[in-house]
């Protein structure tokens, strides 16, 4: 599905203007990631979609329908949500957790569990896991349910609002990785919210860096901000000149090296043809 963000604009009481006369067209299937600091009106963007927040102004549309005439509560039980401290409900079991908005589907419960089971193996978790309750899950299994739990009802459009920011880098890694494998496999519109710019290029199709009110400062595809920066506010916030990088051989393997002149990987044998004529 295809989601049109048409000049809107969110106000605040005591005129505090979150998003000021924003148009983006995400287009159906896509990764799209909305990167910007605190404070830069992103996460109000993502709510929009869903109607946890009303513009003040402008329309937000899905295939060409603006969503203020869907009643707000099938609309968001047809859209899938994750956020960064998963919302799970401490009193359900995992199976239940995922199976949450099947039920308030009208789906029967037995085989809501079933699908939600097929879910929890889906995002990489053992069917073990199924019995137990969020807290005795670590940060990063409590995320996979989060990402289960909103993919379980087969919705179009799936937020995602810092989904990764709480766990840590090996975790986060890991779930960017399982995202772009689902994102692959089922082909749904992805709106994911970060201020973390490795993040942002490792996940989007497409990138949107946004500026204070959400005005954008450019997007297009991690390769395309990272080769022409459009001004120095985007070279500032992609730190263009740290991400320069430059190899060097050591002990019959090259060690990849960043600006600053620390090591930040190795490449391997098998890439070393290619890496050489990157260089």
């Amino acid at each position: 599905m295809t989601i049109s963000f048409d000049r809107v604009t969110k106000e605040y009481p005591g005129g505090v203007v979150a998003v000021d006369d924003f148009s983006l067209e995400i287009p159906t299937g896509s990764l799209t990631v909305l990167l910007g600091s605190s404070g830069s009106g992103k996460t109000t963007l993502l709510r929009m979609v869903n109607r946890m927040v009303e513009p003040t102004r402008g329309r937000v549309l899905i295939d060409g329908d603006d969503i203020k005439n869907q009643d707000p509560t099938k609309l968001r039980r047809s859209i899938g949500y994750v956020l960064q401290a998963g919302g799970l409900l401490p009193h359900r079991t995992v199976v239940d957790n995922v199976a949450t908005v099947l039920r308030l589907n009208g789906v029967d419960k037995r085989e809501a569990r079933h699908t939600a089971r097929e879910w929890i193996a889906r995002v990489g978790l053992d069917a073990d896991v199924a019995n137990r309750y969020p807290a005795e899950l670590s940060g990063g299994q409590q995320q996979r349910v989060g990402v289960a739990r909103a993919l379980a009802a087969d919705p179009q459009i799936l937020l995602m609002d810092e989904p990764f920011g709480a766990v840590d880098p090996i975790v986060r890694t890991e779930l960017q990785d399982e995202l772009s494998r689902l994102h692959h496999e089922l082909g749904k519109t992805v709106v994911f919210v970060t201020h973390d710019i490795d993040e942002a290029f490792r996940l989007g199709d497409e990138v949107v860096l946004l500026q204070e009110h959400a005005h954008i400062a450019q997007r297009g595809t991690p390769e395309q901000i990272l080769a022409a920066p459009a001004s120095k506010f985007v070279r500032d916030f992609i730190g263009s000149e740290v991400r320069t990088m430059t190899m060097a051989e050591h002990g019959g393997r090259l060690v990849v090296f960043d600006g600053s002149g620390q090591a930040v990987g190795v490449i391997s044998d098998d890439d070393d043809a290619a890496a050489t004529g990157t260089q």
